[in-house]
């Protein structure tokens, strides 16, 4: 029987390149593992790949994302050369890999649509939905996914007093401020005066032109994985200091992860079902991660969807996998399979 080759995509434009890498790193470990032929590629290298794949990969990921400085130094363009050219001629599946913007938003996806490429995870629409965090909420509560209360700001077109006014009136404090499009929470400030808005909204748009504030719900810090049609168990993530940012996701022993999640079992399940429904609701495909918060009345509230979830060391779908007896190398290639099946 003739091998199965798969292209990995890691790296690309995003702040979270460093994070991509050290996934596609895994990834790619882990289908030779499942005996796949495999070739890790940087599209944000375009044709100009390495001869030596180790050249690809970092050793670890820094405490905070890449600057827009060391951002600058790839472009789009490559993207799309790189999709275009001879390195994807002869493969059978492309495992992406690439999180956040140009790379989780159905752009690479729809590239390799129009190639007649077939790759893992969901398509244009639902990643394109899936990263837009306002639409997927909207999309949510539509299906009767509850999530917390939030407003969008769109760049250059706003009034710090009328942003603090409509916080009083619609949640009041904390609350949180991010970008509509990114993530790994890059850009994202968990604000808890009125003090504290401007610089959060300037953080903020950084990465967006548009940024989302919503409620903050405190209570447990819970995630669920999806693979196939099926809901993994549930994570409990608890950052040792402070929130699940940056930092605490990408830094070892930085974060508590309880697997399965000791909560009640019809916290469990209802998780579960939202977590489905969320998965369904935008028409994802292949493998996810829903992300949640639960106020200590068991109310759940769905944060956001991650259509291309991390697989690093610390990442929490490998994790989740694990806890129903799925290994790595297996939880890849299930993910391929699911694809070459589509």
């Amino acid at each position: 029987m003739r091998q199965i080759k798969v292209a990995v995509l890691l790296g690309g434009t995003s702040p979270e390149r460093d994070v991509s890498i050290i996934s596609g790193k895994y990834v790619t470990e882990g289908l030779r593992e499942a005996g796949y032929i495999v070739k890790p590629i940087d599209p944000a290298l375009g044709v100009n790949q390495p001869e030596n794949e180790e050249e690809l990969f970092i050793s670890a990921i820094k405490e905070t994302p890449p600057t827009e400085e060391e951002l600058a130094k790839f472009s789009n363009k490559n993207v799309i050369e790189c999709i275009n050219s001879h390195l994807l001629d002869d493969v059978d599946v492309v495992f992406i890999i690439l999180h956040g913007k140009w790379g989780e938003d159905g752009t690479v996806q729809a590239l390799l649509d129009l190639r007649g490429i077939k790759y893992t995870g969901s398509g244009v629409l639902a990643s394109a939905i899936g990263i837009d965090k306002n639409m997927s909420k909207i999309v949510f509560k539509h299906y009767g996914v509850q999530t917390p209360d939030w407003f969008t700001v769109r760049k250059n077109n706003f009034d710090l007093k009328e942003i603090r006014t409509k916080i009083e009136k619609s949640f009041s404090y904390p609350c949180v401020v991010k970008p509509n499009d990114q993530g790994s929470t890059v850009g994202l400030t968990v604000v808890k005066s009125p003090e504290e808005i401007e610089q959060a909204i300037e953080l903020a748009f950084k990465y967006s032109d548009l940024i989302i504030v919503e409620d903050f719900i405190d209570g447990k810090e819970l995630t669920v994985g999806i693979l196939g049609n099926k809901a993994l168990p549930v994570i409990e993530i608890i950052p040792k200091g402070g929130i699940y940012d940056y930092y605490h996701k990408y830094t070892k022993g930085a974060t508590e992860y309880i697997v399965p999640a000791e909560i009640p079992e019809e916290w469990t399940q209802k998780l579960q079902e939202q977590a489905l429904l969320a998965f369904e609701s935008i028409g994802c495909k292949g493998f996810a991660r829903v992300d949640f918060r639960v106020k200590e009345n068991g109310e759940i509230y769905c944060l956001e969807i991650n259509t291309i979830p991390g697989m690093t060391g610390t990442s929490l779908v490998p994790k989740a996998a694990k806890a129903a007896g799925i290994e790595f190398p297996e939880l890849v290639d299930r993910i391929v399979k699911l694809a070459l099946e589509d």
